[in-house]
């Protein structure tokens, strides 16, 4: 702990308060809005970007919360993100890693479909293809949209509207306590993710706006 914070107990009280009312995420999500009104968008987003993570585990994280990614050989957890066009958080959700991109997005998209009425088209990689595209449009009336790699395209490209989310999880690992998973509980390690934004977010607000001839 910085050492002009009250005692670590006392932070921790406030912290748990916060997360267990659900407030970080009503404080995270008014500057979310506000973010959008200033870069001159409604504050309701119509599309989103929604993609995975998958980060290792500290030794606290209990074997009934974490698992492992083959793909990525991964032993932790992983963090389903929902972001709007502009890049800023629309809801997520922490899983073991060995938690399929499909099951738990069939979640996640129900919980922001479910916070923003108006949103309508959900960009994807591959790995959400299937049924999940049927019961989006069925179920929740969001089209899933899949951008795909070409076969044809060699060594790293960036791909229409997935780099947005990918710049996303290079803001998070940018902050040291989400460089890997050290809660206890997904519900804290969700919060950690809104406090993240929330951080970036207040310093974009901070800066003065250019001056437009």
């Amino acid at each position: 702990m910085p050492g002009d914070f009250p005692p670590w107990d006392r932070v921790y009280a406030f912290f748990r308060r916060w997360r267990d009312h659900t407030l970080v995420k009503e404080f995270h999500d008014r500057l979310c809005a506000r973010i959008r009104e200033r870069e001159r968008r409604d504050a309701e987003p119509t599309a989103g970007v929604i993609d995975s993570q998958s980060v290792k585990a500290d030794a606290v994280v209990g074997a009934d919360s974490r698992g492992y990614d083959g793909g990525k050989q991964i032993n932790g957890r992983k963090r389903h993100v929902v972001v709007d066009t502009l890049g800023l958080l629309l809801g997520v959700m922490v899983t073991a890693a060995d938690t399929g991109d499909r099951t738990a997005a069939q979640v996640l998209l129900e919980q922001v479909a479910d916070a923003h009425h108006r949103l309508a088209l959900i960009w994807a990689d591959g790995g959400y293809t299937g049924s999940l595209v049927e019961y989006c449009l069925t179920a929740l009336a969001l089209v899933l949209a899949i951008v795909k790699r070409s076969d044809d395209q060699k060594g790293f490209v960036v791909l229409p509207k997935r780099w947005i989310v990918e710049r996303f999880f290079a803001h998070l690992m940018r902050t040291r306590r989400l460089a890997r998973d050290y809660e206890r509980r997904t519900t804290s390690a969700e919060a950690m993710v809104y406090w993240s934004m929330t951080q970036l977010m207040t310093r974009r607000l901070a800066r003065p706006r250019p001056s437009r001839a």
